[in-house]
């Protein structure tokens, strides 16, 4: 059962979507690089295309309606947006939900120190990654640090052309022979993962001088103070912008595909769907890397206390209608999906791997080997979506996450699953998946737009 390369089926105006598409795919990529980052921008695009903030209805006790558009945010690091269609009991919701947290390095609480005439900060890595990729690499420091009054300092340094970048130093390959017969999780140790970030002294100091020129600099150029720290979410990220791949320019690297080429074109779909006969819903979270937990992940009652929000604003709220209208609904789990490498097949089983260029991804179960932790979409559910995708010519692919006994993954599907909707997974396929520098096709792109919004129009 293979399916057409979608770059064969398309035509000049479709190439000419695709490709404003991407370009302003990359340029969301540029700008949102941490989850406050992104969730600022989701913000900025639904104001422009007249979503209105929840919070500001429940204090002006104004009802909402059929043709209402609202959004909420939770802590600056998640979003939910909400276009009331019909019947949002009956009905329920059709749901895009996507993660906005990535893979990376964080700054602890204490992190600066000198070594050896060398300035530091000390990171906590965050999520699955490799740790021997992020040595070397250019790498930005994206984040905010709030004082004790309240005020806030927003932080973006590495990424214009004229600031300094930081890295994560490697030993040298003429004194690695020890080092070289590690395994690969050993060779680079997640506390020996910290940046270099200076190493010119303050002149007429003897003890610590670097750290002493290095806090100097921050308080002059950035206000920040070292106990500033303990207030302060700070990510180490690649530095770089977004990249055309290929010759061809089939292609897009970046940081932060998984999981922002879901949640991107996800937003797009919630703002050219104009007037819904069900409810749209968009949901953007964090901590999907590190297992949904904490406030901001979707494990947190944040959507189900919004939803109780707005059902009260419709003069419809009790407990039972908040059952059935999660019961009733629907849902797109947008999360990426591991794409077939040549260069690794033996860690795929190729007839059930999602390929570049095939389109949007269906995953009818994720989890790890024997299923484990998995949400398994019911067969109903797919005949629903195939008819969908179908009537909007969007191409689409089916797949696992690697062959059985390898390995595996999750997403946030489990979680809605538990409200008795119906779920499964579908996103875009990624090569390089958690790599500093992760690579999709431009196709697959614009047919998970394309498959986004058909839900959003049909389910």
């Amino acid at each position: 059962m293979i399916h057409d390369n979608a770059w064969t089926l398309y035509d000049e105006k479709e190439i000419s979507k695709l490709e404003k598409l991407s370009k302003d795919y990359m340029d969301f990529l540029d700008n949102g690089k941490t989850e406050r980052e992104c969730t600022k921008l989701l913000v900025e695009m639904a104001k422009k295309n007249g979503y209105r903030d929840l919070a500001d209805v429940i204090k002006s006790g104004d009802k909402l309606a059929k043709g209402d558009k609202i959004y909420a945010v939770n802590m600056n690091k998640a979003i939910m947006m909400l276009n009331i269609g019909d019947d949002i009991i009956g009905d329920g919701m059709n749901i895009l939900g996507a993660h906005i947290d990535s893979p990376r390095l964080d700054i602890k609480q204490n992190p600066l120190y000198e070594s050896e005439e060398l300035a530091y900060l000390n990171t906590h890595y965050y999520g699955g990654i490799k740790k021997y990729q992020y040595v070397t690499l250019p790498l930005a420091l994206h984040g905010v640090v709030v004082k004790p009054d309240g005020s806030k300092i927003e932080i973006s340094i590495g990424e214009k052309d004229d600031d300094p970048v930081f890295f994560v130093s490697d030993l040298l390959i003429h004194l690695a022979q020890d080092q070289m017969k590690l395994t690969a999780s050993e060779v680079i140790k997640g506390e020996d993962l910290d940046i270099l970030i200076g190493s010119k002294p303050v002149k007429g100091e003897e003890k610590e001088a670097v750290k002493k020129a290095i806090l100097d600099i921050l308080k002059k150029e950035y206000d920040i103070e070292e106990d500033d720290f303990i207030s302060a979410e700070i990510e180490v990220v690649p530095a770089g912008k977004a990249r055309e791949a290929g010759f061809d320019r089939s292609m897009i690297l970046a940081y932060g595909h998984d999981d922002r080429c879901c949640a991107y074109p996800s937003a797009i779909a919630m703002m050219d769907v104009a007037d819904p006969k069900t409810t749209a819903c968009g949901l953007f979270v964090d901590k999907e890397e590190i297992g949904s937990v904490g406030a901001t992940g979707m494990e947190s009652h944040f959507f189900e206390d919004m939803m109780r929000e707005v059902l009260n604003a419709m003069g419809i709220y009790s407990e039972l209608n908040l059952t059935r209208c999660f019961r009733n609904s629907r849902m797109l789990s947008s999360d990426v999906n591991a794409a077939l490498d040549p260069l690794y097949a033996d860690k795929f089983e190729k007839q059930n791997a999602s390929k570049f260029g095939h389109g949007l991804v269906f995953c009818k179960f994720t989890g790890a080997r024997g299923k484990s932790g998995s949400n398994d979409a019911n067969a109903e559910y797919l005949g629903q979506l195939r008819a969908m995708m179908d009537k909007h010519d969007v191409v689409y692919q089916t797949a696992e996450l690697g062959k059985v006994d390898v390995g595996g993954g999750g997403t946030i599907a489990y979680i809605l699953s538990l409200y008795g909707m119906q779920v499964i997974d579908s996103g875009i396929a990624v090569l390089s998946m958690h790599a500093p520098w992760e690579a999709i096709s431009k196709s697959d792109l614009y047919e998970a737009y394309k498959g986004y919004k058909a839900f959003l129009i049909e389910g």
